[in-house]
């Protein structure tokens, strides 16, 4: 089977809109497409142990600010350990980071906030050219999935109700 993921990064510090020509397919979902690439790992196993996996496959769309390996890294000493732990707290976190829909770069550029899956809304900016989603720098915008799209991010953003 062949796809295409079409990627968009951050080019000069703002967002590019992509646009699919009736050529292009994608076949591979949020999570497969995010397994794919090779630096979501610990956002899959995180995934698999809040029971999210199933749910991120389905239908959708949705919009994921996934956050990098690298980004997990940068969590206290404990921090990812204890979530992992802790299923209530983990799937908290990680449903912070999905938006119901498929929200393209160009629209999040003029939102101050999204509504998350997990009921806590994420503030947005635009902050010297650079996009945040709730503190995250979104450095990879608009991976299109077969439902939905990813915003790679930095940092794993906290919902307000966790340290």
């Amino acid at each position: 089977m062949k796809y295409t993921i079409l990627a968009v990064g951050l080019l000069a510090g703002s967002f590019l809109s992509p646009s699919l020509s009736s050529a292009q397919m994608v076949e591979k979902d949020i999570v497969d497409t995010a397994i794919e690439a090779g630096s979501f790992t610990t956002l899959a196993t995180a995934l698999e142990a809040a029971g999210l996996v199933d749910v991120l496959k389905g239908e959708g769309p949705f919009t994921v600010f996934a956050p990098t390996d690298a980004a997990f890294e940068k969590l206290p000493d404990g921090i990812l350990e204890s979530l992992l732990a802790d299923k209530e707290a983990l799937t908290q976190v990680l449903t912070f980071h999905v938006v119901a829909g498929a929200v393209m770069a160009e629209e999040v550029t003029k939102m101050t906030a999204a509504e998350t899956v997990s009921g806590f809304k994420a503030e947005l900016k635009v902050e010297s050219g650079q996009v945040y989603a709730a503190g995250a720098k979104v450095i990879t915008a608009d991976i299109i999935a077969s439902n939905g799209v990813i915003h790679v991010v930095d940092n794993v953003m906290l919902p307000p109700a966790l340290p």
